[in-house]
């Protein structure tokens, strides 16, 4: 029988992650699971063009990304949770969405991963490719597409 003990979420901040975190919720209460919050920014782009940011303002930039998207966390982590029976861990990294998901879930030896999907279609999402997709096709363990209703 699936009873998973160590849920992976990654988050991006929308609508559609918030529901993925709910459902995450709703499962871990059931088997009495860990919640592991992924948030993962972008690496920076130092130059665009002709102009480029020196690095001590992409490290300070960086630095203020990543404070607030804890902040943003927090207070996702306030609305939805309503028991402290889970316990949630938190984490805000940088690299490429999808590699440092699937790396998260290695480390952690997450045994089920919650991600939200936001359904790109067409030539944008041929193109572009799904994070949620990516991970899907990369995962070690099951991983809990929670699709878009709008």
């Amino acid at each position: 029988m699936f009873a998973p003990k160590k849920i992976l979420v990654p988050i991006d901040f929308s609508k559609f992650s918030e529901i993925a975190l709910k459902q995450a919720y709703d499962i871990a209460i059931q088997y009495k699971a860990k919640i592991y919050l992924l948030h993962v920014i972008d690496v920076i782009q130092i130059c665009a063009g002709e102009y480029c940011f020196d690095e001590r303002m992409v490290v300070e930039l960086e630095k203020r990304i990543i404070q607030s998207s804890e902040e943003m966390m927090q207070k996702l982590i306030e609305k939805v949770i309503k028991s402290k029976d889970v316990k949630i861990i938190s984490k805000v990294v940088k690299g490429t969405p999808y590699e440092a998901i699937l790396k998260e879930q290695q480390s952690k030896k997450a045994d089920l991963i919650v991600i939200a999907s936001h359904g790109r279609t067409g030539l944008i999402g041929h193109l572009m490719g799904s994070v949620a997709e990516k991970v899907a096709r990369g995962a070690t363990c099951p991983v809990l597409l929670v699709k878009n209703k709008i």
